[in-house]
């Protein structure tokens, strides 16, 4: 199950029915245990997982998240009220949490109908139970955390999450990455919240160079594979969000088009009925060109239209 990675360090793959279908934790030696980094959804099948895993009697001192996407923070509450492991997250995700909890079903879906985008299924809001915990311990920007026996540096970066954070040590030059830079794809930058559209791909871009300050031998992702030309991966998302951004200029540049109808053009039809990620790519593409006056919007029967200005 456990597959060491680097040195002193454990990957499991906690594989489940939903999103990406897996996720990578890490357990990073200590002399008192293992420190756990993401857990996995709250599901049957993450939890089966775990359980074999603490029944060869390995040691878990304490879970730390990169972030409070359910499938990395899914079982933090499973393993502090149930295994007794004490959980960290970031100081920023206590508001996330609580965002998450109040969030209002029908809010949310006013918001994607908004701009023409898919009718969200009830399970989107069915898990919210696992956000109702208190950590054991937070962290903010730029912080030492101890994970096994070493210390990391935290790195806040924003972006597919407004909460999410890496994780950097500098003595064995190891990157925890989380979701932020993947190997084989590129990670979901979307609006995840009714009531802050903010701009989150703006977010992303800074987020990005932030992190290529550093050159890790070992960048460890939170899905499929260790990236070790870490600032060539970082040089390729950016460069695949310009494309992508141009694209998306150049479909609206003759006529007032939905999110939906940008989305289809690119990803096809299929993407916007069952992938919500091609329809917030769509979108935070979008309002990252109004921020830059490139396009503009208007509301048409309750509907938000963009066009590309013709001014720019």
């Amino acid at each position: 199950m456990l597959t060491e990675i680097t040195e002193g360090i454990q990957r499991l793959i906690v594989t489940f029915p939903m999103g990406m279908g897996d996720v990578n934790s890490y357990l990073i030696e200590g002399e008192n245990g293992y420190t756990v980094i993401d857990t996995g959804a709250n599901l049957d099948e993450a939890v089966e997982i775990w359980k074999d895993v603490l029944d060869t009697g390995i040691k878990i001192e304490k879970v730390v998240i990169t972030h409070t996407h359910e499938d990395h923070v899914g079982l933090a509450r499973w393993f502090q009220e149930t295994v007794g492991v004490p959980v960290a997250i970031p100081k920023i995700s206590m508001k996330e949490m609580e965002k998450a909890l109040n969030q209002d079903l029908e809010q949310v879906r006013a918001y994607i109908k908004k701009y023409d985008g898919p009718n969200l299924p009830n399970f989107y809001f069915e898990n919210k139970r696992i956000f109702a915990f208190q950590p054991d311990e937070t962290f903010e920007n730029h912080q030492k955390i101890k994970l096994g026996d070493d210390l990391y540096e935290t790195i806040w970066t924003p972006g597919h999450a407004y909460d999410h954070f890496c994780f950097y040590n500098k003595e064995k030059n190891v990157l925890i990455v989380g979701d932020h830079v993947l190997k084989d794809v590129s990670p979901v930058v979307g609006v995840w919240t009714a009531e802050e559209e903010g701009n989150p791909l703006q977010d992303y871009f800074q987020s990005l160079e932030v992190i290529k300050g550093y050159s890790p031998k070992i960048a460890l992702t939170g899905h499929g594979e260790p990236i070790y030309e870490f600032k060539k991966r970082v040089t390729e998302l950016q460069e695949r969000h310009m494309m992508r951004l141009e694209e998306v200029h150049a479909a609206v540049k003759d006529e007032y088009k939905t999110v939906k109808q940008v989305c289809e053009e690119i990803y096809g039809t299929m993407n916007i009925i069952i992938d919500l990620s091609a329809f917030m790519a769509v979108l935070t593409r979008l309002i990252y060109l109004e921020n830059m006056k490139r396009v503009e919007r208007k509301e048409v029967n309750g509907k938000v239209l963009f066009k590309a200005r013709e001014k720019e």
